[in-house]
């Protein structure tokens, strides 16, 4: 069972990135495969740590346990070994009536089809997340505005701000103000249909109520909401059937009044593959953005995510983390619950120089700080590919060629994972990038146009 869970680790490592492994997963032990259950029994070293896995990792562990160890599916519980007496982990409903003699901290698998109901029988599984509240945004210059717009729309949904369209890199904060929007209007008008989706689930609903024959009712879940919230909307590009069904449901949930509200990563009339029309009713309401956040606002958010873990630091501790990270909010709070977990696993005081032994990797500014961004523009400008292009699912050699390099100098040139990779180019499956970097490792050492052309991108990087 050693050998499997070391297994298990290097595929983690390779599909979520060493990060997740080091922090979390070397922290666990398999401690017994009851075979007969199909039951993987985990220890964790604490509580913190064990609710952490069982929030976040669940269901990869779930997946690729299953595999390694021959069987269809497992059932996984986690331990908290500091209490064995106690319960393992919290637990689905469904799960438990199911398990009354064993904790298994299992995900339930949705149905596609089912998903498809009308909301108003699903009245409180609005897939909102409870923490994402406007008491734990942190507000400054850079997001004033869209915080006062959000707050305006949840105060008087469909009255104000018809639609609301929010854009900013990722990481500012954008889905933790459309949540915030959906939680205060449940909280104020429990009766009022509120329905959160990202953009891409929206999609795979769409493909899936075609393929199940269901289309009039996705048509009625959507039509029937009093609040719509979608989150990345630029995903919904060159899939001209998704639009057309998106486009109704605009039509009628605006004619109706209800509220609209739409997040993206750049301003709607920059969002390639986007039909005219819709492109002109996403900007037809306010549109307000969300700037990268000073470092008086960092440092705010590393001290109120503290107060939420029942934890209190110093300013200098607060400080350090938030002049560590360079990027965006969510890397921000990933830094400081890394420093978190290494100080309670550790049993010691978060101090700067804890923090800086945990963010080494961050203050090192390692690979010159290239991000992904920059590869790919790089890349397609070398290639003469705009990034529309480059992220489209055109299959011609000159892109292909072009977007797998992309791939191979970001899996050598960042810390990413394979499924960061994957999404930065809009690609569902990560094992995309495992054959292109495979693919381009082989033809720089037989074909010289290949390894030219890394040489001359690598100098434009640098």
């Amino acid at each position: 069972m050693e050998q499997v869970w070391t297994e298990l680790l290097n595929i983690v490592r390779e599909e979520a990135g060493s990060r997740v492994v080091e922090t979390w997963l070397k922290a666990i032990v398999l401690h017994e495969w009851d075979v007969n259950k199909r039951l993987v029994h985990l220890r964790a070293p604490n509580a913190f740590v064990r609710d952490w896995v069982y929030k976040n990792y669940v269901p990869m562990l779930k997946k690729h346990l299953a595999r390694l160890l021959h069987v269809t599916d497992v059932q996984v519980s986690i331990i908290d070994a500091s209490k064995p007496k106690e319960s393992a982990a919290k637990i689905e409903p469904e799960v438990q009536a199911k398990n009354n003699n064993s904790i298994i901290a299992a995900v339930p698998i949705k149905d596609d089809a089912n998903s498809l109901m009308p909301i108003t029988s699903r009245r409180r599984q609005h897939t909102l997340n409870e923490n994402y509240r406007f008491d734990t945004f942190v507000t400054g210059p850079s997001n004033m505005l869209a915080h006062s717009a959000a707050q305006a729309v949840a105060d008087r949904p469909g009255q104000l701000y018809n639609p609301l369209f929010v854009y900013a890199d990722s990481g500012l904060g954008k889905t933790h103000l459309l949540h915030a929007i959906g939680n205060k209007i449940v909280d104020d008008q429990p009766r009022v249909n509120v329905l959160y989706q990202p953009a891409d689930r929206f999609v795979n609903e769409f493909i899936n109520a075609i393929r199940f024959d269901r289309v009039h009712q996705f048509r009625d879940k959507y039509q029937n909401v009093d609040v719509l919230l979608i989150d990345d909307i630029q995903f919904i590009s060159n899939k001209n059937q998704t639009q057309e069904a998106f486009f109704h449901i605009f039509n009628a949930l605006y004619d109706a009044r209800k509220q609209l509200v739409f997040s993206s990563d750049m301003f709607p009339s920059d969002i390639q593959g986007l039909a005219d029309r819709l492109r002109s009713r996403l900007a037809s309401g306010l549109v307000t953005d969300i700037n990268a956040p000073s470092l008086e606002i960092k440092v705010a958010i590393v001290k109120r995510k503290a107060s939420v873990h029942g934890s209190i630091i110093d300013d200098s501790v607060a400080h350090y983390i938030a002049a560590s990270i360079k990027s965006n909010i969510r890397e921000l709070e990933g830094a400081f619950i890394r420093v978190l977990a290494f100080a309670s696993l550790t049993n010691k005081p978060i101090t700067v120089e804890l923090a800086a032994k945990v963010l080494e990797r961050e203050t090192e500014k390692k690979n010159n700080g290239l991000s992904m961004r920059d590869i790919m523009r790089v890349v397609g400008r070398f290639y003469g590919f705009g990034a529309d292009e480059m992220c489209s699912n055109k299959r011609t050699k000159d892109i292909v060629r072009a977007r797998q390099v992309a791939m191979f100098l970001m899996k050598h040139k960042t810390s990413k994972s394979l499924r960061e990779i994957a999404a930065s180019l809009d690609r569902k499956d990560h094992t995309t990038v495992t054959h292109a970097v495979e693919k381009i490792k082989e033809l720089q050492n037989t074909d010289a146009s290949y390894f030219d052309d890394i040489r001359s991108i690598e100098r434009l990087l640098m």
